[in-house]
């Protein structure tokens, strides 16, 4: 069919000239797929070129309906190319042509998207290709935006999860030794917090004062923090660190519910029984001017 100055004509050359431009535009991750009822559109814009409008198209055509979408996101825009764009508000004309689509998206991200076409099609509702521009310069970009930060924060999640996968349950194991431990506000603390965070160990209570815990890593670091955080006279952190992997699966070694002694000479019992004697010795625990 030749053009022949006709206004559907001129529509028709209209659309497929947006159609052509949103084509170009896309990248290579970025697609345009004609729906159902609008194939005919596609085997049109694959036959035009320089404003010459392929011989046997027919201006009765109906409106072009397409999606744009881009790799990786769920979210994609179902548009129908109006053939008539003039009236007294043409952004609320264009406004219903677009619509917004997704896989498991919230009612809040479709409205939210709703109100950045409603934005910018009243910005550039008096442009000759809106819709191309509405598309190329607003939608598209913000989506990949939008999308590629979800892969950044996902990716950095995996990635903290795969390089300490072993983390959370790596067994840890501290001691402190303090001048005295005779407050009953602090042994009733040490048990409720030794309790709550799942850890096993014992305090010798009087001078001086020994606290020896084992649990979790991040279970034993916040009951550190814990202890450091209260009032002590020469408190001491002897240690904190993973427990040897000898200990983890010997059902002997366990310490057991939290217990309370009162000579150091039971604390070199209760560790030599888990087999752990040499920590408290090397650290002078049961020392000649420790066997209170």
């Amino acid at each position: 069919m030749n053009t022949d100055g006709s206004e559907e004509q001129r529509r028709l050359q209209q659309s497929l000239d947006e159609l052509q431009l949103l084509q170009c535009s896309l990248l290579p991750d970025e697609h345009l797929h004609f729906l159902d009822g609008s194939e005919a559109w596609g085997e049109i814009l694959a036959n035009y070129g320089g404003g010459n409008i392929p011989e046997g198209t027919h201006s009765s055509l109906g409106p072009a309906s397409f999606s744009i979408r881009l790799d990786g996101s769920n979210i994609w825009f179902d548009i129908e190319l109006p053939i008539d764009r003039q009236g007294p508000e043409p952004s609320l004309h264009l406004k219903k042509c677009v619509s917004v689509k997704g896989e498991g998206i919230t009612r809040a991200e479709h409205e939210k998207w709703q109100g950045i076409i409603a934005e910018k099609l009243e910005e550039i509702s008096d442009s000759e290709y809106p819709i191309y521009q509405l598309v190329s310069l607003h939608l598209l970009p913000q989506l990949r935006e939008e999308t590629e930060k979800q892969a950044t924060v996902g990716a950095e999640a995996t990635e903290s999860h795969t390089e300490h996968p072993s983390t959370a349950h790596e067994i840890y194991h501290v001691l402190f030794s303090s001048h005295h431990l005779i407050s009953p506000n602090k042994r009733r603390s040490l048990q409720q917090w030794t309790s709550s965070l799942s850890l096993e160990g014992f305090a010798k209570v009087g001078y001086p004062g020994v606290i020896y815990a084992q649990g979790e890593r991040q279970n034993v670091e916040e009951f550190v923090e814990n202890v450091k955080a209260m009032q002590w006279l020469a408190l001491k952190v002897r240690f904190v660190e993973p427990l040897p992997a000898r200990f983890n699966n010997d059902t002997s070694a366990r310490l057991g519910r939290w217990k309370e002694f009162q000579k150091v000479g039971e604390v070199l019992e209760e560790m030599r029984r888990v087999g752990r004697e040499e920590y408290v010795v090397e650290m002078g625990i049961g020392s000649a001017g420790t066997k209170s």
